[in-house]
């Protein structure tokens, strides 16, 4: 008994092993940032649409075998199928706006603005499902509004309408969210994470063709190369590895420990940023950034009351 507490990350006293759970969110957010900044280098080889549609099309068919060796043909169910569409129709629009975002704006940039997603989860999920939102929660949300529009003050002068791309990338992870909540307990961790990268694939494909039929050059697909193909299949690996290091710091500790833990993502696409893209984020925008963040940590140590 003792020994099985252990290895699911528990001191000989019983109490979590809260240094390690945090350790593996860590590790579980920073690699998401690496994945994106992957991302980011194939800009200008081929559209962000077909570069999305590539990436979950390989994370599909992954998951999908490894589900198979796990749980067998009888594992490959559909539970609550409205719920698990909706799930790939939010994961496919938070996608390609995110992917499109980070080859036209910095990584940090774009990185900061899908931290609205849990404040924009508390509003909508208020108005949806009628739940009450507390005062707090209100002022949280809107100040982190002001945080987005700070961070985008560059941006929108320079890209116009596009530098809303992050902000919509936002509101579809909150429709994820939601969906996911409504989704829990209707199956396997792993049936989960396949059913959503397989109903995103096709539609990603779908949204992939009609930017090419549009005549647009920018969305023109042709064959990718086959650096573009190791970072699409890459970042279907290192996401999934990513997600089992979170799911396992949750298991080790507490989702209150580990959430705040996701801002690393920010600190690691600064990072990626500068090494790699040469892009320095300036003093108004760091600050941006810092209320987006300060309001997210906010919710979650005292939950918006």
């Amino acid at each position: 008994m003792s020994e099985n507490r252990l290895n699911a990350g528990y001191t000989t006293e019983g109490r979590p092993t809260l240094g390690t759970g945090m350790l593996f969110a860590l590790i579980g957010f920073a690699m998401l940032s690496c994945g994106d900044g992957l991302i980011k280098s194939t800009a200008g080889q081929w559209p962000g649409m077909a570069v999305a549609a590539l990436r979950f099309t390989f994370g599909a068919i992954g998951l999908g075998l490894v589900l198979l060796v796990r749980e067998g043909p009888q594992g490959f169910r559909l539970p609550r199928p409205r719920v698990q569409l909706a799930r790939g129709f939010f994961l496919a629009g938070a996608t390609v706006t995110f992917f499109s975002s980070i080859f036209l704006m910095p990584l940090a940039t774009a990185t900061s603005i899908q931290f609205m997603a849990p404040l924009l989860t508390a509003v909508i999920s208020s108005i949806l499902y009628n739940e009450r939102l507390s005062p707090g929660r209100w002022v949280a949300t809107l100040v982190a509004f002001v945080g987005v529009m700070i961070v985008l003050r560059p941006s929108f002068a320079d890209l116009g309408w596009a530098a809303l791309l992050p902000l919509a990338a936002a509101f579809g992870m909150s429709g994820l969210m939601i969906s996911n909540a409504r989704a829990a307990g209707s199956g396997s961790v792993l049936l989960m994470q396949f059913l959503v990268a397989a109903i995103a694939a096709p539609l990603l494909i779908l949204y992939a063709a009609l930017g090419h039929v549009s005549g647009v050059a920018s969305l023109q697909i042709g064959w990718p190369s086959l650096y573009v193909v190791l970072v699409c299949a890459t970042v279907a690996v290192t996401a999934s590895i990513s997600h089992m290091f979170v799911y396992l710091a949750t298991a080790r500790s507490s989702a209150a420990t580990v959430a705040p833990m996701v801002y690393v993502q920010i600190i690691v696409a600064i990072a990626i940023g500068v090494v790699f893209y040469r892009d320095y984020p300036d003093f108004v925008a760091l600050a941006g950034t810092g209320v987006i963040i300060a309001s997210g940590i906010y919710l979650l140590r005292d939950g918006g009351k």
